[in-house]
């Protein structure tokens, strides 16, 4: 048996990283993804958080430091995903979008267990892309 190639993060938990802001963000707020490659102050009860903000960023397209929560690898995804989508794993190995829940079945339920991430930015299908995993 042979092992070849192998995968290895883009960056690792509590890597700083530096993002494009679509809007204003102030040092100490959570962001969250707001486009393809763009970051901006979360919403309440956001399921895209990817980090918080380290630095102040004062107009659209600043690149400021961002705290990761998690780490982000690139992956093949399985049918389009949108910036910002929580992804859970696709056929094969790939990623997918998780759909949003529409009440509160069980399988509602199982599904949202099912995320691992939050897609950073558009991804076509089979096509790599950067999805931030394992984030808090």
């Amino acid at each position: 048996m042979a092992v070849s190639d192998g995968v290895n993060p883009l960056y690792t938990p509590g890597a700083k990283v530096t993002m494009k802001v679509s809007a204003a963000v102030t040092a100490g707020q959570l962001v969250e993804v707001s486009g393809s490659g763009t970051i901006g102050p979360a919403a309440a009860n956001s399921r895209k958080v990817v980090g918080v903000a380290l630095q102040t960023g004062s107009a659209a397209n600043d690149l400021i430091a961002v705290q990761l929560l998690g780490y982000i690898f690139k992956l093949k995804a399985a049918g389009a995903i949108t910036a910002g989508d929580e992804v859970s794993a696709g056929a094969a190995g790939t990623v997918a979008t998780q759909a949003a829940a529409a009440g509160a079945t069980a399988a509602d339920i199982n599904n949202a267990r099912s995320v691992i991430g939050v897609a950073l930015e558009n991804i076509a299908d089979t096509v790599t892309g950067p999805i931030l995993v394992g984030r808090a």
